[in-house]
């Protein structure tokens, strides 16, 4: 069986090179979260949960539309470089946390964000977070899965990925996809 990436291959990566995907600099990273958050459509969430926040980047942006916003990663270093970038948001909080086995059970969530975190997943612990997602959104909220589709080296690819977690959740259609040549993104609404 595939296992999920080890929480150690993140903190090296991060340990490395504080910023290893380009989030704050990458043309690609920019037009992805200006694709995310109108993908949201400028909603504001009273609740919401983003899964693999890494240096806070995309964080900042959703600070803005969520009443509080609780954001996880499992690598220290990355976290602390998010907190950094996000400490004029007394509105979202960090946590180090490894998903799904730390899932919080502080929601209901009115938004739960995965962004480009579930193929790192193998095919068990995304149908893991699946369920989990689904028994922790409130009602009417949203989830959303946002995937690079691009060849990588990955427990799964991201159509993979993408697929696996809408099959976990039958009664949960998608209410919009959207794709671009190298990602796709998967608004379910509860």
């Amino acid at each position: 069986m595939t296992l999920s990436r080890d929480p150690k291959y993140f903190e090296k990566l991060y340990n490395d090179n504080p910023d290893p995907w380009d989030f704050q600099s990458s043309p690609y990273e920019r037009g992805k979260y200006r694709a995310t958050l109108a993908m949201l459509n400028g909603r504001h969430f009273p609740r919401a949960f983003e899964i693999g926040c890494s240096i806070g980047v995309l964080t900042q942006h959703l600070g803005a539309q969520c009443g509080h916003l609780l954001a996880v990663d499992v690598a220290a270093a990355a976290l602390t470089t998010a907190r950094n970038r996000c400490a004029g948001l007394p509105n979202v909080t960090f946590e180090k946390r490894q998903i799904p086995a730390q899932w919080p059970q502080t929601g209901p969530f009115d938004l739960i964000l995965f962004s480009e975190i579930l193929y790192f997943l193998n095919p068990a612990d995304i149908t893991s977070c699946a369920r989990l997602a689904r028994q922790s959104l409130a009602p009417g909220g949203v989830i959303l899965l946002v995937n690079y589709t691009g060849r990588i080296d990955e427990p799964c690819g991201g159509e993979e990925a993408a697929g696996i977690f809408l099959d976990a959740v039958p009664g949960l259609a998608p209410a919009a996809t959207w794709r671009r040549e190298t990602y796709r993104m998967d608004l379910l609404q509860g």
